[in-house]
């Protein structure tokens, strides 16, 4: 497993995708995959640069772990920001148009459709966020 921190602020997302992309290329990951991915994990770490540190700034920390043999990555994005379960939130309704739909929520909602499985965990005053993705 590989981690890093970084500052929870937009200024740091091209360092978590270049992260992100320089794993899922060990991994031999197909393009398409590797595009999908790191769009979630960018809606994701967004999120948090956003929301998680309403009086200030903080950090973020993103893991990466790859089972060569199942195929499995899995990204654990770790902050010390206010306890917010994105998954709790109800998905949007996509039968909208953009123009009814409510703001908010399609980011959380194309990276729980893109993982094959997300959870959500508060633990030790950090919100966990575990993202899997067999590639």
């Amino acid at each position: 497993m590989t981690e890093k921190n970084y500052p929870a602020d937009d200024s740091a997302l091209d360092d978590v995708l270049a992260f992100v992309e320089e794993e899922l290329e060990k991994a031999d990951c197909p393009m398409k995959t590797v595009m999908a991915i790191t769009v979630a994990i960018e809606e994701v770490f967004v999120n948090v640069s956003h929301y998680a540190y309403p009086n200030g700034s903080g950090e973020a920390s993103l893991s990466i772990d790859f089972d060569s043999e199942s195929r499995l990555m899995t990204f654990v994005l770790k902050d010390s920001g206010i306890p917010f379960n994105p998954l709790a939130k109800p998905d949007p309704d996509i039968t909208l148009s953009a123009e009814e739909r409510q703001i908010g929520g399609l980011g959380i909602y194309m990276m729980k459709k893109t993982m094959d499985e997300v959870s959500y965990a508060y633990k030790d005053e950090k919100n966990i966020l575990t993202m899997k993705k067999t590639i």
